[in-house]
């Protein structure tokens, strides 16, 4: 899947860096009250939880364009360009366009002091407001309760991917603390739908549905027979949730029958998500498994390929992640992981690695440049892992041979 050239918007953005996470829902809320309430020009469905959300997304997306659809998309964060962040009809939004949106929304940035994601969900609004969709769905940024999608006002249909430990400075430091969070985009007469969720989580999100006037639907992995384009076995629980929550919207009159969810879920692509791609003819898995519960998957995946002896990693994680739990569940014994950092984020080197978790220190390595981490991963053995933060993964996006192409067009689902 091709992804839209890198933009500068240096000149409009903050780097979120810079400010950290606020959140609140007020600031955007007057600033979608002086734009004149963009957001009320089309119906959304919204995506919350840890991990699995984009996926949950790109599936839905998907179902909706197999409809014949031209639905808006708002997803978080990007691979290498801001403009990924923004679709509408399976197109991203032209760089011009963004910028010219963003320009448009200076003045309630200014008077409100709105961060850089409560601008970019603004602008996403205006956006689908005049592409005039009929339909956007929404991925959270982070928690529920708080995010900037969440001025939306009328998600009456609500997706839950596997909520896990994660964000915890800002969501809480137990499950159903975060859970709490997560669900905090219940409304009353809205349906939820959640695949299955460790009991402390599942406890919290049936209570909050209760108290928020919400129907949850408990939903079990699709099949295997039923075909998804994304490959692994959890993306069967995400692919549940989208069929649920096409299924919901459905009830409420939207023209989807089973024929375009099937055709939908097959014709799915989401980058940095389990994709094979290669470095110099070199064959390469690439994953996003950015805190310890993705981390948990992607080795449950690996496990389920045939064994091949030790395996090699270029592995990039922000400083205020849980690196050594996600080396502890990502490596075994004989593996060697290259730790590479990139540009403009703390992040952890292989030393500091090495000290918290004295059992690995032989098998971690500092990359001194992207280019070298990758050399690394030629040779023989298991498939070669690059993993870590979806920084990581857009830092080295153009050194790895180019991808298929793929476009994803209203009523013109590919094979």
């Amino acid at each position: 899947m091709n992804l839209p050239e890198p933009v500068d918007l240096t000149d409009l953005l903050e780097p979120f860096r810079s400010r950290g996470v606020d959140l609140r829902l007020d600031r955007l809320q007057q600033g979608l009250a002086a734009m004149g309430h963009p957001e009320r020009c089309f119906e959304a469905v919204q995506v919350a939880g840890t991990n699995g959300k984009g996926s949950i997304v790109a599936m839905l997306e998907a179902i909706l364009a197999a409809a014949g659809m031209s639905a808006g998309v708002y997803r978080s964060p990007h691979l290498r360009s801001w403009c990924e962040r923004i679709r509408v009809a399976g197109r991203w939004i032209p760089p011009d366009e963004l910028r010219a949106r963003l320009l448009a929304w200076q003045p309630q940035a200014e008077a409100h002091g709105l961060t850089t994601f409560e601008q970019l969900t603004g602008a996403a609004f205006s956006h689908f407001a005049a592409a005039a969709v009929p339909i956007a769905v929404l991925e959270v940024g982070l928690g529920g309760r708080l995010d900037a999608t969440t001025t939306h006002p009328q998600r009456t249909v609500l997706g839950l991917a596997t909520i896990g430990l994660d964000h915890c400075e800002w969501l809480g430091h137990d499950l159903a603390s975060i859970a709490a969070e997560k669900a905090g985009i219940f409304s009353p007469g809205s349906v939820a739908i959640s695949g299955p969720q460790a009991p402390e989580v599942g406890r919290r999100l049936e209570a909050e549905a209760i108290a928020r006037g919400t129907e949850l639907r408990w939903v079990d992995p699709l099949p295997a027979t039923v075909p998804l384009g994304l490959p692994g076995q959890l993306q069967r629980v995400n692919g549940a949730v989208a069929v649920g929550m096409a299924e919901a919207l459905a009830e409420r009159g939207w023209p989807l029958p089973a024929d375009a969810i099937a055709r939908g879920l097959a014709a799915a692509r989401w980058p940095g998500r389990l994709e094979r791609r290669s470095w110099r003819g070199q064959p390469l898995l690439v994953d996003g498994a950015h805190n310890p519960p993705a981390a948990q998957a992607l080795r449950q995946e690996l496990d389920g390929l045939a064994p091949g002896g030790p395996r090699r990693w270029l592995i990039g994680i922000q400083r205020h992640k849980d690196a050594p739990s996600m080396l502890t569940a990502l490596l075994r014994p004989g593996d060697q992981a290259w730790i590479l950092s990139f540009e403009d984020h703390d992040c952890w080197t292989a030393t500091a690695l090495a000290a918290a978790v004295p059992s690995l220190a032989g098998q971690l390595h500092q990359a001194d440049s992207a280019a070298q981490g990758l050399a690394q991963l030629v040779g023989p053995g298991p498939l070669p892992v690059v993993t870590g933060s979806l920084h990581l993964l857009g830092s080295l996006w153009e050194q790895l041979d180019p991808p298929e192409p793929w476009v994803l067009t209203p009523g013109e689902v590919p094979d």
